[in-house]
């Protein structure tokens, strides 16, 4: 022996029951120290102020006041349950509390009557389990920041190349990255209109590197031009937004990632303002993505303290001042705050950002050598990377089945995606082709006339227009949408220069809507609204008719479980089904039926007077027979008299009536009562042989 003592780990007991603390202290209390808390505030209370002294929870769920799915709503609230994990403490094994109490992070449970040998070993075994785990968790966050600092690099690399041509400052990307970044966590402490996380941050700040890729397709005797841009130019100019957005969306790989996402946002939009002011789409408000608006906000605090061969910089105080006065556009309210909040910090953390680091310094190593190797002239790379981007384009065209599409009026020409040009049987550069018959056989020539007047009627202002036509594509007159965007000269007035745009089969969109429809808002199974949309649609009929009366019941099939057991889980999805089709059957038109999860479901209908003598006819009606399997339901019901219009609380209130159903008997219904924790007067039964004789 050395004569270190271990010190024993600190377990919180949350139990109403006296008794009940006392036998858990008694199995445990030699092994570990043991705090009790005879409530959920309780609770809370304790862990507010000692949260990192506890290894393991046994939580009760049925308590007067704050009950366990409260604290645990607490728990996940404040982040707590990450690192204490939660025995809950339940009567019943199979009901729907330890289902919630499973989705709000309980690791296990231990039923009462209590037995020594299973509460020690499912304390010892959680406690093992969490220990793991957070050495696990230590490892991968060191191979994950090994990862992002791979990423960083690779990111400052190509951010770099990008500043290298345009010849603006060294740190200019590092600085919107760092601003970005702290603006928006400044943003979530002040509001909670933008929910973004602390890996939303991270991934936003990440993405801004890339805000000003698409000035790699713009000459470089406009991106570097020492003097004033012409409108012509500064047209020009302004396409890098669109290029870049495109540079991001024809990635061949991973366009589904949510930081490709973002990174699209950003390069899109990054120039668009508040007030509908900017460019390329004219977004206003939170049309435009808050990842886009910080990085605006972030580039021009840069912009402005920062020296360009056409500018002197602006001092911190005096970049501030323009900004909050609206002399570089319009911002978002909250950024601004967001501005002024970190004013005094701005420069400290940008300052820090300066400094560098390994990563850094082997970045711009990597691109003097990019940029140097084999005498490649900037011009030469950019034709390779346009050429590449083309491929990519080509590619995404095939495999989405869209005909894209160019007209230009000077020269006049009509230029087609690979794809497109097949599906028409036409050359992918058609020269002059009104005029020498190469579309003749495309479609009827007064619907052509109209459409080429509906294209014409545009405005700079009002670009966009969408509209049906036929088209013959191998022999076969097919319906399209077409989507289209016409270009104007910046000369006053503008002057029509040509179109873009796309085709799409309107029937075989039409015909894949359906299927993602079906998948988004029904249950795969059951083929009734799943949770999620039948909320919805709740909601929408509870604030649009809040003077009318409605009821929202809560239905559990008892002993369903049986089902899976006795038959399998493919018997049990018949009877799934066939529930759901009792369902259909006994409910209006109007009325709103889902499935919940699992066994369970819910029913949402409009009632004007016997709301006792509807209810129980459709109860009665879910009873009965499935081959061998005999149909019993437990019921909850609230009605919007007795809770009011709120979703959730309707929702909570016909679930509690159905835990009291649960706890008495089942086969019943419950209305549901303020009192209903002490009082289930209310409740109705119904008798098997009643229900087999019906």
């Amino acid at each position: 022996m050395n004569g270190v003592t271990e010190q024993k780990k600190k377990v919180l007991i949350v139990d109403d029951s006296e008794m009940n603390r006392a036998l858990l202290v008694d199995m445990l209390g030699e092994e570990y120290e043991v705090v009790e808390a005879e409530n959920g505030m309780q609770a809370i209370e304790i862990l507010q102020k000692f949260e990192n002294e506890f290894s393991i929870m046994l939580l009760d769920i049925v308590m007067p006041g704050m009950n366990g799915f409260e604290v645990l709503k607490l728990m996940n609230q404040y982040h707590w349950i990450e690192n204490i994990p939660v025995i809950m403490i339940s009567s019943e094994s199979g009901s729907i509390q330890v289902e919630r109490a499973y989705e709000l992070g309980v690791t296990d449970f231990i039923s009462r009557p209590f037995d020594a040998l299973i509460v020690r070993r499912r304390v010892v075994n959680t406690i093992l389990l969490y220990a793991k785990q957070k050495k696990l968790l230590g490892l991968v966050e060191e191979q994950i920041y090994e990862k992002q600092k791979q990423s960083n690099m690779m990111i400052d690399i190509l951010s770099h190349i990008v500043e290298f041509r345009n010849g603006e400052s060294g740190p200019h990307v590092r600085h919107i990255h760092v601003l970005t970044e702290l603006f928006l966590r400044y943003l979530v402490q002040i509001t909670d209109k933008y929910p973004l996380s602390r890996t939303d941050i991270n991934q936003i700040g990440m993405a801004s590197a890339l805000h000003d890729i698409g000035k790699m397709g713009i000459p470089s005797e406009i991106v570097n031009k020492p003097g004033r841009l012409t409108d012509e130019e500064f047209a020009v100019m302004k396409t890098h937004s669109i290029i870049g957005a495109q540079t991001v969306e024809q990635l061949p790989y991973a366009r589904d990632e949510e930081f490709v996402k973002i990174s699209y946002e950003i390069c899109r939009w990054h120039h668009e303002r508040y007030d509908g002011r900017g460019y390329p789409d004219g977004l206003k408000g939170d049309e435009i993505p808050i990842s886009a608006q910080a990085v605006a906000l972030a580039d021009v605090y840069d912009a402005l303290t920062s020296e360009r061969v056409y500018k002197k910089a602006f001092s911190h105080e005096k970049a501030i001042q323009m900004i909050v006065n609206g002399e570089c556009g319009v911002f978002n309210p909250l950024l601004l705050q967001c501005l002024v909040g970190t004013a005094d910090s701005i420069q400290e953390e940008l300052r820090k950002s300066e400094q560098g680091d390994v990563s850094q310094r082997n970045a711009r190593n990597i691109i003097e050598e990019v940029l140097n190797k084999e005498g490649m002239s900037a011009s030469e790379r950019t034709l390779q990377l346009l050429e590449h981007e083309r491929m990519k384009q080509s590619f995404f065209a095939s495999m989405s089945k869209e005909i894209q599409f160019e007209y230009t009026v000077s020269p006049p020409m009509l230029t087609l995606n690979t794809w497109g040009a097949e599906k028409l049987g036409l050359p992918e550069v058609v020269q002059d082709p009104f005029q020498d018959g190469e579309l003749s056989n495309m479609h009827e020539t007064k619907t052509g006339r109209e459409i080429s007047d509906a294209v014409r009627s545009t405005s700079p202002e009002k670009p966009i227009l969408e509209y049906d036509f036929q088209l013959n594509m191998g022999g076969e007159l097919r319906w399209v949408r077409i989507t289209s965007r016409t270009i104007w000269s910046t000369d006053e007035p503008p002057r029509y220069e040509g179109v873009i745009g796309k085709a799409v089969d309107i029937h075989e969109t039409h015909e894949q809507m359906k299927l993602l429809e079906q998948k988004a808002f029904h249950d795969g199974l059951t083929g009734l609204f799943n949770h999620s949309y039948a909320r919805d649609r709740i909601k929408e009929r509870l604030e649009g008719r809040k003077d009318c009366k409605f009821i929202l019941a809560i239905l559990d099939m008892d002993k369903f479980k049986q089902a899976n057991d006795q038959w399998g889980h493919m018997f049990g999805d018949q009877v799934l089904i066939h529930f759901a089709e009792l369902i259909r059957k006994n409910i209006r038109g109007g009325d709103i039926a889902a499935r919940v999860g699992g066994d369970e479901f819910l029913i949402f209908l409009e009632y004007k007077t016997d709301i006792h003598t509807l209810v129980d006819r459709i109860f009665h009606s879910l009873h009965g027979q499935y081959k061998h399997f005999s149909i019993s339901v437990s019921m909850g019901v609230a009605c919007t008299e007795e809770v009011g219009i709120d979703y959730d609380e309707l929702f909570h209130a016909a679930d509690q009536a159905l835990y009291n159903v649960k706890q008495t008997e089942r086969g019943r219904y419950c209305f549901y009562e303020k009192n209903m924790q002490t009082d289930c007067s209310a409740i109705s039964s119904i008798e098997t042989e009643e229900t087999e004789g019906e």
